[in-house]
């Protein structure tokens, strides 16, 4: 995993807090400047303020609409590659079936320690990074099993179907772990940070121009687009924080094939 992305470097609480106190803080610094210059220049009129800040709004919507839409869709190919890993798991077990022992056996509690590593949910990143080094070991003794079938029944469409399953299964581990680490740029997020601070600093700069201004709307305001930004920040980690992937599918998996062996 990458603990260098942006989201990572705090925790969803602190991402929540200090994205209120940004919104907050741009909209009165805004606010005392279009007060200032209220007294100043009195004929300034609030069309056209109006409409840059209308403008700058639809920027920021876009802005957040996109940024949602890419966590969003990441987050949903991550749940289906569980599922994929799930199936290719349980049919390389399947067809472990049909291999002469002992690499039967071997295989077949290779292959339940293995999907027992796959189920990420709720470990720390940490563990993840261990669970996937164990994961390559497993995959080379699996791997190195194939060999020796195909070596000992080189023509056998059985042992073909095995290593198909196989190498099917180590693949769509590559797929899982760089989606994973497939995550919202650090560029995206300093933007929609930078947009956020100008857009609310000209709604402020509007109240005081105006001479308008309601701290219950303020508030509403600040409570609502610092939870966009935590649910986006949320959605764009894999497994923490409170929308998780579901790990369901494996977990069913090794209900289905069991407990490795000691």
């Amino acid at each position: 995993m990458q603990a260098s992305e942006f989201s990572d470097t705090f925790p969803l609480w602190a991402i929540y807090l200090a994205t209120a106190l940004i919104v907050m803080l741009a909209v009165e610094a805004g606010r005392r400047v279009g007060r200032a210059r209220r007294r100043r220049a009195e004929q300034e009129g609030g069309a056209p303020v109006g409409a840059a800040v209308g403008a700058t709004l639809a920027l920021l919507a876009f802005l957040l609409a996109f940024t949602f839409g890419m966590a969003a869709s990441r987050f949903d190919a991550r749940k289906g590659l569980v599922l994929q890993e799930a199936n290719a798991i349980g049919t390389t077990y399947l067809r472990a079936d049909m291999m002469p022992e002992p690499q039967r056996s071997e295989i077949r509690n290779l292959l339940r320690e293995y999907a027992a590593l796959r189920v990420s949910s709720g470990a720390s990143a940490t563990k993840i990074v261990e669970a996937i080094a164990q994961s390559g070991v497993i995959q080379d003794r699996l791997w190195a099993d194939a060999v020796v079938l195909g070596q000992q029944s080189p023509n056998s469409i059985v042992v073909g179907l095995f290593v198909q399953a196989l190498n099917d299964m180590i693949d769509l581990d590559a797929t899982r772990v760089t989606a994973g680490r497939n995550r919202i740029p650090d560029s995206i997020w300093y933007a929609l940070y930078l947009v956020t601070i100008l857009t609310m600093a000209a709604m402020g700069y509007q109240f005081g121009l105006t001479g308008t201004h309601s701290w219950i709307v303020t508030i509403l305001l600040v409570l609502v687009f610092a939870s966009v930004i935590l649910l986006i920040a949320d959605l764009d980690r894999p497994q923490s924080g409170f929308l998780r992937v579901s790990q369901q599918p494996m977990i069913d998996l090794i209900n289905k094939i069991g407990a490795p062996t000691p």
